[in-house]
């Protein structure tokens, strides 16, 4: 079964994260899918605009830890969605972990429902949020940034709007996102390829001045001994031997 649906309205193709039993986690698998997805969707002419959007209760749990993707893997994934010549927007209606926060930075407007819940866990396992960090970074406010990252602490949709996560949240997530499909549709393909090739520049920056470390980073951190500790405790359900 595909790991990626795809939809099409009037210019508008939804990519669907379609592994709700394993809550759309990051799979090696659903990484290629929605890379393949993201590339015919680009190349596409009749295409105006993505929009990433999910089954289940939650949007993405970052990275699956039974089958994770490569490191550079993730890396090009997140650059893609910033590259694309297509306005990607996000749809949330349910939770966002982790390394499914990085695909939110990584996409030019995200919009939540007030139901969306958010939290970078990645120090709760032993790791740190470090490919995540090559969109987030450029987009958010960096003291929030700071509080959030350091503690794993959970976000409510109001919260995540208000330190430049989410574009915008409210009771309906198709109300809210109406209008910012409305515009897109309205706009020419050429003047929104360039418009977003303006708007992404600075994150671009960050991804040629510090993929290659921090995906070396990434890489030794999940191979640690604390790593293998936090993933193993949270595949048992039990708090990580550092707990204090």
């Amino acid at each position: 079964m595909p790991l990626i649906v795809r939809t099409r309205a009037r210019g508008v193709e939804t990519l669907t994260l379609d592994a709700p039993e394993r809550r759309n986690a990051l799979s090696a698998a659903l990484v290629g899918e929605l890379a393949d997805a993201l590339t015919a969707a680009g190349e596409d002419t009749a295409v105006r605009a993505v929009v990433l959007t999910h089954t289940g209760t939650t949007f993405s749990a970052g990275a699956d830890l039974r089958d994770p993707p490569a490191p550079d893997a993730l890396v090009a994934l997140l650059r893609q969605i910033v590259e694309l010549p297509k306005p990607v927007v996000a749809r949330v209606t349910g939770h966002v972990r982790a390394g499914g926060i990085g695909l939110l930075a990584a996409c030019d407007i995200a919009a939540a429902s007030h139901t969306a819940t958010f939290a970078l866990t990645e120090v709760r396992i032993g790791v740190a949020p470090a490919v995540v960090s090559l969109p987030l970074l450029p987009r958010t406010d960096p003291r929030a940034l700071a509080r959030y990252c350091l503690t794993g602490e959970r976000l409510d949709a109001a919260e995540a709007a208000r330190i430049g996560l989410l574009t915008a949240a409210g009771d309906d997530v198709d109300e809210v996102l109406a209008p910012v499909l409305d515009g897109l549709r309205k706009a020419a393909p050429e003047a929104l390829a360039e418009t977003k090739r303006l708007l992404t520049a600075r994150v671009l920056e960050t991804f040629d001045r510090d993929a290659a470390g921090l995906t070396a980073l990434s890489a030794r951190l999940f191979a640690s001994a604390a790593a293998r500790e936090g993933m193993t405790a949270f595949l048992e359900r039990r708090d990580p031997e550092w707990v204090v």
